[in-house]
């Protein structure tokens, strides 16, 4: 097989964790006989100091002739007093508007050998594997008017929460589909008692329910999910929620492992390439330290393969190979208990490579899919 993967390394850490899972493609394709063509582009706050722009067409126009995209991160203090319009975050918004990446796809996933970085009690967080679906492309991320404006003799902004309901359904109709594959249950997250857009998102829901009798849909309330979130995190299996409540449940689901800088994601379109990122931002105060966590990127990656291009026995071998590093001990300074002691992130990628190569698990994920 051969695929061209975008890859946009970005701001701050970004860059170095998206070596890491470059590093990490590679290794496996040459494992496993395929060849991944990898083509880099700017985005972010160096797009902004090269091209005057957060996202180039240039880039734009490398990720929608790839097959795959790959993003690290972006933004910074640099940039922090930069107009709205040209913020490195802008760059983020356009490429997912332009894509049509309609939903973002995290897993969370418990790790028993970092549960003690994790700040719940064991009994509370394991087992948990769960995966937050949020919508990207509407809500009050993208909807106008938004803008400052001059009302009553004072200053005044207003921002403007907008869904047609084609955009809700489909991303509903996503994560029944996700839940069919795995434990049968959605809970859809609204604000239904104040909202009116929520309101069509639980109506939109109960329709789509009706086209899988096998999945169970329960409604939340955001306020609620919150809390549930962190006092019963195992009841959850695929959680469904619109563009800002996603982006704050999810990162709050982060946590539930100890550390942003475990969780990969996945941002899906109907027709185009999908991208790849961790859900950490670029960590200015660590960059160019050698201290950051690449899992969430690497495992970015798998998903890449899995995803992108059906090859489950590669993801599953980077997945392996990752859970074996950590069962073994370990750490960058974010999964680190105190006073334990750390590894690098060029260690921990160069120890995932090691465990990816070995003979004997490779044999043995390769029988199970053969």
């Amino acid at each position: 097989m051969e695929k061209r993967i975008a890859v946009l390394p970005g701001d701050g850490v970004g860059k170095e964790v998206t070596r890491g899972a470059v590093s990490i493609l590679e290794a496996a394709g040459e494992l496993f006989g395929h060849k991944f063509h990898f083509s880099y582009g700017a985005i972010g706050g160096e797009a902004i100091d090269d091209h005057g722009t957060p996202l180039p067409e240039h880039t734009l126009n490398l990720c929608k002739t790839s097959d795959a995209v790959l993003l690290g991160a972006v933004g910074g203090p640099k940039w922090d007093r930069l107009p709205g319009h040209i913020r490195p975050e802008k760059g983020l918004l356009k490429i997912r508007k332009e894509l049509g990446l309609y939903a973002n796809v995290r897993p969370v996933q418990y790790y028993s050998s970092i549960s003690g970085v994790s700040p719940l009690r064991k009994d509370v967080v394991e087992g948990v594997d769960m995966v937050v679906v949020r919508e990207l492309t509407g809500g009050l991320y993208f909807g106008k008017p938004s803008e400052r404006t001059f009302q009553k003799g004072e200053a005044a902004a207003v921002d403007t929460l907008f869904y047609q309901k084609k955009e809700i359904e489909r991303v509903i109709r996503y994560a029944f589909e996700l839940a069919s594959t795995r434990k049968g249950k959605v809970t859809s997250v609204d604000k239904a008692n104040v909202l009116e857009s929520s309101r069509m998102w639980r109506e939109t829901a109960e329709e789509v329910a009706k086209e899988y009798p096998g999945v169970q849909l329960e409604h939340m309330l955001v306020d609620n999910a919150a809390m549930q979130l962190i006092k019963n995190p195992r009841q959850f299996d695929v959680l469904v929620t619109e563009n800002m409540f996603g982006d704050i449940l999810s990162d709050e689901a982060s946590v539930l492992t100890g550390s942003l800088g475990m969780l990969p994601s996945a941002s899906v379109s109907e027709e185009g390439p999908y991208l790849y990122e961790p859900i950490h931002g670029s960590a200015p105060d660590i960059a160019g330290m050698d201290a950051a966590n690449p899992i969430a990127m690497i495992l970015s990656a798998a998903m890449m393969l899995r995803m992108s291009f059906g090859l489950y026995a590669e993801a599953e071998a980077i997945e392996n190979a990752v859970k074996q590093v950590l069962d073994a001990g370990s750490r960058t300074r974010d999964i680190a208990l105190f006073g334990s002691g750390t590894v690098s992130t060029s260690a921990m990628i160069e120890e995932i490579k090691a465990a990816l190569l070995d003979n004997e698990a490779i044999y043995n994920i390769m029988g199970a899919y053969a």
